[in-house]
Order: structure tokens, then C-alpha cells, then sequence
């Protein structure tokens, strides 16, 4: 998208103080904009625990047996499979909210009312009596979760300059978390002020506390109603093609989103980086469970130090980058990112000499959490700013974060088995040649001027 595009009456940073200094940083924080995409980031974390972790808290506790209640993993299926239906997201309006409110805020507010729908038909149904409509609930809640994600995605990249995509990272990522510890730890306590303060039994209790949540999709709702519509020329080129059918617009949409990004130079270098940039740190974080519990940490250690610890250093490392990104050019920040992000290893391997010291474990969540989330903010920003057009944003943004999953999803499955022949300490310490690939393919890309071209052409 060009910046006369996004900026009818001037290039996008005229009025912007200098991007340099720490106020400058934290200035950026303060823009409505940023402010809406963190408004959006609470009401994107809020759904995935209600059909996941919290669900099957309520479930137990209703007596439903272990077996039923493992099949629920199968719910989350949506989440990986949501660059399916982007390019319907794309290529199709919404009708009414779409001209009402425009192409992505029209897409938002459907997936919002579907998933506070989807939440409220989840707390009137009886998890013992009929576990597999409950299903069916958590399935509608995952899906529209999914595609509110598909759509939050592609407004934030187009909504934002390349000078606010980091920062707005940061701020997205501060408030999913957010909004699943309201939907974890903050369920679960309402759950239990509702059912000893008023009286009621545990089905009424998860009830009203499921419900209170689906309340919670307001916050979303009425920040898409407020916001503005990202400026592009994609409601024109789509107007222009409305004679199509909607399968013929969907199929040109997928495939145009595939054609386009693999004809530009060194498009299958791109792809091999977006892959590795967080391998080596997803390599060495599958291990980290085990590891705490192997030196003899209890679960409620893990709990305390590696969530609770953790989630602050992620919060403040998310914002420390976006700051940083405002003063350095993007590539310096990958390399930084990468470095860090790998280096913050070697916490670990140190911690393994230390065994079970609740300083050394502190030190390395911190160090951990820290750089990795430096290195997120950074990597999604680079993802932005590859996904250039509007006509196809949501589709490029849910395949390339799909091909990002693969690394620590799938390449770091190994990590077990090398932990298991080299020790703790070694694995640690090894982990770091997981990196190298990432880094020539960093330098590769560097030298070929593709940061240059990805600069102009933002």
C-alpha cells in the first residue's frame, strides 16, 4: 500500500516528532490508532481460553470424564487452519456492516456478534448432559475467534505506518495477554465470587461467569464502531469486480495472494527466513517445562516464575522493542532481535549449573521472555510490512504466520530427543547453532538490498 494511499492529505509521519529519544518512543503509544490496536488485542486474547483451558476447567468440574474432555483439544483446529477462509475475508463483503462500516471494520463487528453469541449459547449449555453440543459451541467460539484474528491482523497492518507497526505490536501483544488472564485467572475467580457471594450453584455460577465474559466482547465492539477504516483503493477494485460470483472472486483472491508474493525477488528466501527467524528460540522454549521440573521446581514454581515472572518481562520487553524500532531501521532491528533472542539461551545453560536456585531461575524466565518478545515485536513488524496489498493483506498475513508456526511447531520437535542425548547444559548451549541458518539468511537478504526495496515500496 503506498502512503498517499493510507494518507490522502500528506505522507504519513508530516506531523510526527522526531523518531528518536525516549519520549518520541512512548509518544507513539499515545496515537489513537496504536490505542485501538490495543483496545483489539484485548478482545483477541479473550476468546481462546473460554473454548480451551477455562472450558475444561468447567467441564472436569461438572464430571464429564477425561476421555471426552481430551478430544477437546480438537476445538482449537480453526486457529491452525484460519488461512483457509482468509481469502474469503478479503474478497468478500459483509453485506450491510460492510457498507455500513467498510470492508474490515464490516468483518470485524460480524466476527465480534458471532463470537459473543457463540460464548453466550457456551454458557447455557450443560457440559454433563450434552458434552458434544458444548462442542459445537466451542467450535462456533473458535472459529469466529480465528476470524476476528484474520481480520484484527489485516486492519493493523494497514491501518498503521511501517513506523507504527512494531509499536502497535507491542501494544497488541500487551493486551492479549490481558485479555487471557481475564479469561483464565479472571473467569475463574468470578466464577467463585458469583457462586459463594450470591448463593448459586456451580452451573448457574459458570453460567453468569460465561456470559460476563461474552460482555467483554464490547470492548472490542464498540472500538471497531469508533475507529476509522483503513483509506485504500481496494473497495473500488472490488466494486469494479462485483459482477463476479463470490467463488470466482474467493479463488482469484487466494491465488493472486500466492502469485503476487512468490513473483517478487528472493521471494523463496523470504519464506526460508519468516520460517527460521524464531526457530532457535522455539527449540530451546519446547524444552523449558521439563527443564524447570527436572532440576526440581514444583508446578507451582513453574506457575509463579515462568508465567507470572514471565508474562511481565514479555510485557516489558514488547514495549522496549516498539520504542526501539522507532529509532533504528528495521533490518538492524532483526539483527538485534536474532541475536538477542538466541543468546538468551545461554541463561539456561548457566541456570543448568546452578540446579535449583530460584535466583538463577528468575534471572534466566527474565532474560528469556525479555529478548523473545523483542524478537516477536520486531518479526511481525517485518511480516507487516511484507504484506503490502489490501486486496490480499489478510490472506498473506494468515500464510505467512502460518509458515512462521512451522518452525516451533514442527522443526523444533526434535528438541526433546537432543536434550535427551547431549543434557541440559549442552542443549542449551548447542541451541544457538539453530540460529545460524536465520542469520545468512538475514545477511542474504541485506546485501541483495531487499530491506531497501521493502522501505520504498512501504
Amino acid at each position: 500500500m503506498t502512503d498517499a494511499a493510507r494518507h490522502p492529505a500528506g505522507p504519513p509521519n508530516a506531523a510526527d516528532p522526531p523518531a528518536t529519544g525516549v519520549l518520541a518512543g512512548l509518544a507513539v503509544y499515545l496515537r489513537p490508532r496504536v490505542i485501538a490496536i490495543l483496545l483489539l488485542g484485548f478482545s483477541s486474547g479473550l476468546p481462546l481460553a473460554l473454548s480451551g483451558s477455562t472450558l475444561l476447567i468447567w467441564m472436569r468440574e461438572a464430571g464429564v470424564d477425561l476421555t471426552t474432555i481430551g478430544l477437546f483439544a480438537l476445538v482449537g483446529t480453526p486457529y491452525a487452519i484460519k488461512f483457509l477462509w482468509a481469502p474469503v475475508v478479503d474478497a468478500l463483503p459483509v453485506p450491510l456492516l460492510s457498507r455500513w462500516l467498510g470492508r474490515r471494520r464490516g468483518w470485524m463487528v460480524f466476527a465480534q456478534l458471532l463470537l459473543a453469541g457463540a460464548i453466550c449459547l457456551l454458557a447455557s449449555v450443560d457440559p454433563r448432559a450434552a458434552p458434544w453440543l458444548v462442542a459445537f459451541a466451542a467450535l462456533l467460539v473458535a472459529a469466529a475467534s480465528a476470524t476476528q484474528d484474520i481480520v484484527i491482523d489485516a486492519y493493523r497492518v494497514e491501518r498503521l505506518d511501517l513506523s507504527e507497526q512494531a509499536a502497535g505490536m507491542a501494544a497488541y501483544v500487551f493486551a492479549y495477554r490481558v485479555g487471557m488472564l481475564v479469561s483464565t485467572a479472571g473467569a475463574l475467580f468470578l466464577v467463585t465470587f458469583i457462586q459463594d457471594g450470591f448463593g448459586l450453584d456451580a452451573a448457574a455460577a459458570w453460567r453468569w461467569g460465561y456470559l460476563a465474559m461474552a460482555g467483554c466482547v464490547g470492548i472490542g465492539l464498540v472500538t471497531t464502531l469508533c475507529s476509522g477504516e483503513p483509506t485504500s483503493t481496494a473497495g473500488r477494485e472490488t466494486a469494479a469486480q462485483a459482477a463476479e460470483s463470490p467463488v470466482k472472486r474467493v479463488l482469484r483472491a487466494a491465488i493472486s495472494a500466492f502469485t503476487e508474493f512468490l513473483g517478487q525477488p528472493l521471494a523463496l528466501a523470504i519464506l526460508a527466513f519468516v520460517v527460521l527467524y524464531k526457530f532457535c528460540d522455539a527449540f530451546a522454549g519446547a524444552m523449558t517445562a521439563p527443564f524447570v521440573i527436572d532440576l526440581g521446581f514444583t508446578r507451582t514454581d513453574y506457575a509463579a516464575i515462568v508465567k507470572g515472572l514471565g508474562l511481565g518481562a514479555t510485557l516489558v520487553g514488547g514495549i522496549v522493542g516498539g520504542m526501539a524500532a522507532r529509532a533504528l531501521p528495521l533490518p538492524t532491528m532483526l539483527w538485534i532481535g536474532a541475536i538477542l533472542q538466541s543468546a538468551s539461551n545461554l541463561s539456561f545453560a548457566w541456570l543448568a549449573t546452578q540446579g535449583h536456585d530460584y535466583t538463577a531461575l528468575s534471572i534466566a524466565i527474565v532474560a528469556e521472555n525479555f529478548t523473545g518478545a523483542i524478537g516477536t515485536v520486531i518479526f511481525v513488524a517485518y511480516l507487516s510490512g511484507l504484506c503490502r496489498n489490501p486486496l490480499h493483506t489478510a490472506t498473506q498475513y494468515a500464510l505467512l504466520t502460518a509458515l512462521a508456526a512451522t518452525g516451533r511447531t514442527y522443526l523444533a520437535a526434535s528438541a526433546g530427543y537432543v536434550a535427551t542425548e547431549l543434557g541440559w547444559f549442552w542443549f542449551f548451549a548447542g541451541s544457538l547453532i539453530a540460529a545460524v541458518p536465520s542469520l545468512i539468511l538475514l545477511a542474504y537478504l541485506q546485501a541483495r538490498g531487499h530491506f531497501r526495496t521493502l522501505a520504498a515500496a512501504s
